[in-house]
């Protein structure tokens, strides 16, 4: 257990979810595979199937029928490039767009976008580590554009929009192509669109000299992002306090502090919370989960500390958010 400003305890619960909750929560929760975004797609033909990457018209989709997607983590990278008005929850965030725009997403967060008009259109591609893994120069989690954190949002210009466009329709000649090749020249052409963005705007990031202090923040950063979303099992046990942290990397938890203060300009604790607020604004949102579930999936003692949390930090208490 540690402490937060304001008396405020954030804890382990010693108390055991009720199947119901359980149920209500794992729902909410879903990390959505390929193979079941394959299942729920009548818009896809077998041949704009591919076993790690698939490409598809926003059009055909519209003109299929399809229902739009749940605010959920897939296991599937995408890249959109979308043409009209709209808006897109990513992670915490809402995101407002207009024209033609160019869109990434990644497993680590969560996304979806309010029902659109049929005055819309664009591609889609989707794909999975493995796709590229015949690449070895690209690592797709050591791109800026796939970091958390990041805003991956370009707006494009005519000239830009027809290019990004070239490149999503030459993807869809080769998938529906018997070329023996066709998924090497598919790597390159979504590897186009990945530097292609990168050099629209490059996106804030910066390579550090390898070291220790980087190493150990590097691994707390990954093993931070990747406790959401929250294992739902009863002896699941979330990690909250720097001290969590540290036994968990099996080092002193003062070493921790001072390399992820020094790589960063943040301490461990503002990191932790910041995460912790975002998993909340996001659920809040996008979940049906009351607070009470909210408050528990985050590993606060009760309600009532999660909302002094919550409150000290947004300004707003989370009924207040929700209703926003």
């Amino acid at each position: 257990m540690f402490k937060v400003q304001g008396g405020t305890n954030i804890e382990t619960l010693n108390f055991k979810p009720t199947s119901l909750l359980l149920k209500s929560m794992s729902s909410a929760f879903r990390l959505q595979s390929i193979d079941e975004f394959y299942q729920s797609r009548v818009d896809l033909t077998e041949a704009k199937r591919g076993y790690q990457f698939s490409v598809l018209r926003i059009e055909d989709r519209l003109k299929a029928g399809g229902v739009y997607p749940n605010y959920i983590r897939r296991d599937f990278y995408k890249i959109l490039f979308f043409r009209g008005p709209g808006v897109f929850h990513y992670g915490d965030q809402s995101i407002r767009i207009e024209g033609d725009t160019l869109l990434f997403f990644n497993p680590r967060v969560p996304y979806t976008y309010d029902p659109v008009s049929q005055a819309i259109g664009g591609y889609f591609c989707i794909f999975q580590d493995e796709f590229f893994q015949q690449n070895l120069r690209l690592k797709l989690d050591e791109i800026p554009l796939f970091m958390p954190g990041t805003r991956p949002v370009f707006s494009l210009n005519k000239e830009q929009a027809t290019e990004v466009a070239g490149i999503f329709e030459r993807m869809i000649g080769e998938m529906n192509s018997d070329y023996t090749y066709k998924y090497d020249l598919i790597r390159s052409y979504v590897s186009q669109l990945i530097y292609y963005a990168m050099k629209l705007e490059p996106l804030v990031y910066t390579a550090h000299q390898t070291n220790a202090a980087t190493r150990i923040t590097a691994i707390f950063m990954e093993l931070l992002d990747r406790q959401f979303p929250v294992d739902l099992s009863p002896d699941h046990k979330l990690l909250r306090s720097p001290k969590d942290f540290a036994d968990h990397l099996s080092i002193h938890v003062n070493y921790l502090n001072r390399a992820v203060k020094k790589e960063t300009g943040k301490t461990t604790t503002e990191h932790i919370f910041e995460r912790l607020i975002g998993e909340a604004k996001a659920m809040l949102k996008h979940t049906d989960l009351n607070i009470a579930e909210i408050s528990y999936t985050l590993g606060f003692e009760d309600q009532a500390h999660f909302n002094n949390f919550f409150k000290k930090r947004v300004k707003i208490s989370p009924t207040a958010f929700r209703s926003v």
